[in-house]
């Protein structure tokens, strides 16, 4: 994310499943081939191939729906989840983010509804895990009748209700006066790293993510809304076909692998184009935007171009774009980003940023509440390539108070300054540190360790030794992270 304000440096975050016979501990091929066949009906977005070797072939297995209320103030929802861990697990935990502080005091919420493992109904242990006072919580934790070995299988369904803040300046919103309602990360998440295990990391008080989960393959991601209303989603879209109640239409999508959902629903104009072989997909409030939908769309094209020339292919054939009334910046998710009604000043900054963490969090994932700077610091850095800003981040001006911090968790700077801190501590110092790297061992060599870094971690989640293991024979870029805090000290 990215905030309107301080030059553009912070992020001011105001980012019906088809029925499953019961799946026990099946063989975690024979179940994604059953959910696959499912849902013939799309050929699921992927990333180029050059990044596709890294993709975990037993990788959850999603079916998702939301069905939204007639006046886009709520959501109903399911979702089924093949589980097939790769190290013993003895119960599933999900992330509901919707209920973290300031998403909850936006007026927004997810309640679990029921849930069941293997089809059989089970009670599940929701914890605040950082909820404020009166929320739901934050965590999901779903036992399991035994303990799962790697490689065995398990299914979930659940059932919950989300409620959407009222003119929400968040990622989880709705405007009546637009008539146009935005979600992500609307649904229980699945907090599985593969060699890690469970991200329990407890929600902060502050603007910022703390989502951590690895890929999944999302088979059928349907929408069901009043049929005069656009939607759109996250992956590629399939065919639209009528909903269950009069009125409404199922708006349906795919993704080979993809780590997070968003949606938009509403009085959208939805434009398309082609840019390097990537299709946009751009939604604007039909009421209008600050700045035209033609000047939105040239922006995207140059940042895919421009950012591509330093990080590699773009990871994915489809982008959705959708200006959401409430919010004051902007929310990345895989494939897909929220963007505030920005005007022209600044615009091509905001839109480099957040299409820079189409390849950090989204390509190449980090547990965001651990190492935010593996995505936050090097989407600053992207910003500042592409987006025109490069001459703001300077050394001089890294405050002293932040110089070493770099590489803090989300919990520590919710506890030390907060928000403005932590955009001065990651955002801009980890750029400012990023272009003196690049600057000291010259442009091309630091592009192209960073494109090995990418390459060598798509679909992963990363974690900062492997960004030093890509620059291990540029001492100079490792010597400039130690002294940020970015990456420990040697001996």
């Amino acid at each position: 994310m990215i905030s309107l304000t301080r030059s553009w440096h912070g992020e001011a975050h105001r980012r019906v499943p088809r029925r499953l016979s019961a799946l026990a501990a099946m063989a975690p091929v024979a179940v994604a081939l059953t959910l696959l066949a499912s849902c013939a009906w799309a050929t699921p977005s992927a990333a180029p191939s050059s990044y596709q070797a890294n993709l975990w072939p037993q990788r959850p297995v999603v079916q998702l729906s939301f069905e939204i209320a007639p006046d886009l103030g709520s959501v109903t929802g399911r979702e089924s989840v093949v589980f097939t861990p790769d190290m013993p697990a003895c119960e599933l935990v999900f992330r509901a983010w919707p209920n973290d502080p300031t998403i909850s005091k936006a007026g927004s919420s997810l309640t679990l509804t029921d849930s069941a493992v293997n089809g059989h109904p089970v009670t599940a242990q929701v914890q605040a895990a950082g909820a404020p006072p009166g929320a739901p919580g934050t965590l999901i934790q779903l036992p399991l009748p035994w303990c799962l070995q790697p490689g065995q299988s398990v299914r979930a369904d659940l059932g919950f209700a989300v409620v959407l803040g009222r003119d929400a300046d968040e990622r989880v919103g709705y405007s009546p006066e637009t008539r146009t309602a935005w979600f992500g990360s609307a649904f229980p998440l699945l907090a599985w790293i593969r060699g890690q295990g469970w991200a329990r990391d407890p929600a902060v008080p502050m603007n910022g993510e703390t989502a951590a989960s690895e890929e999944f393959a999302l088979t059928d991601l349907s929408v069901t809304a009043p049929s005069d209303d656009q939607v759109t989603g996250t992956g590629t879209a399939g065919p639209t076909v009528a909903g269950d109640r009069p009125g409404t239409t199922t708006h349906q999508f795919s993704a080979t692998a993809i780590r997070d959902v968003t949606v938009g629903v509403g009085h959208y104009d939805v434009a398309e184009r082609d840019v390097n072989g990537v299709r946009v997909h751009l939604a604007t409030p039909a009421t209008g935007t600050k700045a035209d939908p033609t000047r939105w769309g040239d922006v995207i094209a140059h940042a895919i171009e421009a950012l591509s020339t330093h990080f590699g292919p773009f990871p994915y054939t489809d982008f959705w774009a959708t200006i959401t009334p409430g919010q004051s910046d902007g929310t990345e998710y895989p494939q897909a980003v929220q963007f505030g009604d920005a005007g022209k000043d600044g615009l091509s900054a905001l839109v480099a940023h957040e299409l820079s963490h189409q390849w950090f969090y989204s390509l190449v994932g980090n547990n965001q509440a651990e190492d935010p700077w593996l995505d936050e610091s090097l989407a600053t850095l992207g910003e500042a390539l592409a987006g025109g800003d490069a001459k703001d981040y300077r050394p001089k001006d890294i405050s002293d108070r932040v110089v070493g911090l770099m590489g803090k968790p989300m919990s520590y700077w919710a506890q030390h300054g907060g928000f403005d801190e932590y955009t001065e501590g990651v955002y801009n110092q980890g750029a400012t540190v990023l272009l003196e790297a690049r600057r000291r061992v010259g442009a091309d060599p630091f592009d192209a360790a960073l494109r090995s870094y990418i390459q060598a971690n798509a679909h992963r989640v990363a974690r900062p030794a492997d960004f030093a293991r890509a620059f291990a024979d540029q001492p100079q870029v490792l010597d400039l992270l130690k002294h940020a805090g970015a990456l420990p000290d040697r001996g």
